[in-house]
């Protein structure tokens, strides 16, 4: 294991691979601490969505980047990580719902977004078999640029070309300490010994909070376990990713065929739960069969859960930190980490190597929760 390095980072998820691969073409000699095997948390268990319907300009803008590198990712990483454009059709079912739909298109709009107002006559046009009447939606939102990916390969193309471009990589190397030194984090301690460096960057998802603390800082992330499910392989008819927040459901056809969605319990209390639930799968039973009648006689193949990584505004929480110098973060994604990892990697690795941003890491800064808060509504929790 290297005992010296530029940055080392903590955690293997999506977001510490792309930064490993965007700081090691920028010719930075990093090093990644996963304690687990790379994807093993929130990322390898995620539905693989990727959209730019948000409701703040922070957000939108994280993802439209975003987007604009999983397009390019077969080309520049040489992996095909089952990236389809397929859109993703977000559903209002109230009235207080359209208008807050309307204030998002404006925003997307604004900000370049190429997504389409539709009335309740025309959700149909994208997704025939959905019993429009019968799950009460009476208008919907619709980003054809919007899609999905397979977020195992996309973990594996960019800790591929990581190592290739010299990055250090060490699978089953857990972190139990951050080396602070006249205030500024200067590497970390693993159970295989230290490694010194100039950043430590906090990429730990849902455990960011505990990493956070080995230098003495808190962070107000919580973890909120996340069900999701998958069914038999059926022929492809499904393109876009439906969701709705009213409902707190969504859902997709993966490549493979099957269906994989989730359902976001509202009486989920925050926690380290991975523990699969009998009132998951009956109500996503029943929220598949209300949105679509066909699926009724579908088999369900299996069910698992993931955390999220909740901030209160939930959007990330990226740079630095006042009180530990050189102790970056890149967390806090809040079911978000693998749409937007790919910008927030970019911002990192400016940050690091002092070019300049693409976009201000100011309103990512950990500060800004002390004060009062705009937070993004349009969230499945």
């Amino acid at each position: 294991m290297k005992d010296r390095v530029e940055v080392a980072i903590i955690g293997g998820g999506i977001s510490g691979v792309a930064l490993a691969y965007e700081l090691s073409k920028r010719g930075v000699e990093v090093a990644v601490f996963e304690k687990n095997f790379l994807g093993s948390g929130s990322t390898g268990r995620c539905g693989g969505g990727i959209r730019q319907q948000f409701s703040t300009e922070e957000n939108i803008r994280l993802a439209m980047e975003s987007v604009k590198i999983f397009e390019r990712m077969k080309e520049e990483l040489g992996w095909d990580i089952e990236y389809y454009q397929g859109g993703y059709l977000i559903l209002a079912h109230t009235e207080e719902e359209v208008k807050q739909f309307e204030k998002n298109v404006r925003l997307q709009r604004s900000l370049g977004l190429d997504v389409q107002w539709l009335e309740r006559d025309e959700i149909n046009d994208i997704v025939p078999e959905l019993d429009v009447e019968g799950i009460g939606a009476i208008a919907a939102t619709y980003c054809p640029t919007d899609g999905h990916a397979y977020p195992p390969k996309a973990v594996w193309a960019y800790a591929d070309k990581a190592r290739e471009l010299g990055a250090h990589i060490y699978e089953f190397t857990e972190v139990k300490g951050i080396i602070v030194e006249n205030g500024r984090a200067s590497g970390v301690i693993t159970e295989r010994g230290e490694t010194r460096s100039r950043f430590v960057v906090n990429a730990a998802g849902a455990w960011s909070p505990i990493v956070a603390e080995m230098a003495g800082v808190k962070l107000p992330n919580k973890p909120y376990r996340h069900e999701i499910m998958i069914t038999e392989p059926l022929s492809h008819f499904l393109d876009p990713m439906v969701i709705s927040f009213h409902d707190n459901v969504y859902f997709r056809q993966t490549m493979r065929g099957g269906i994989i969605g989730g359902w976001g319990d509202p009486e989920e209390k925050p926690g380290f739960n991975f523990a699969s639930s009998l009132k998951f799968i009956t109500t996503m039973a029943r929220l598949l069969r209300k949105y679509i009648p066909a699926l009724k006689p579908v088999r369900v193949l299996r069910q698992w859960a993931g955390l999220y990584d909740v901030t209160p505004d939930a959007k990330p929480i990226l740079g630095p930190v006042k009180e530990v110098e050189g102790f970056l973060q890149m967390n806090g994604y809040s079911g978000h980490g693998f749409m937007v990892a790919p910008m927030c990697a970019v911002l990192l690795a400016q940050y690091i190597t002092g070019e300049p941003l693409s976009i201000p890491l100011e309103p990512f800064s950990v500060e800004r929760f002390e004060k009062e808060v705009r937070g993004e509504v349009s969230v499945v929790g």
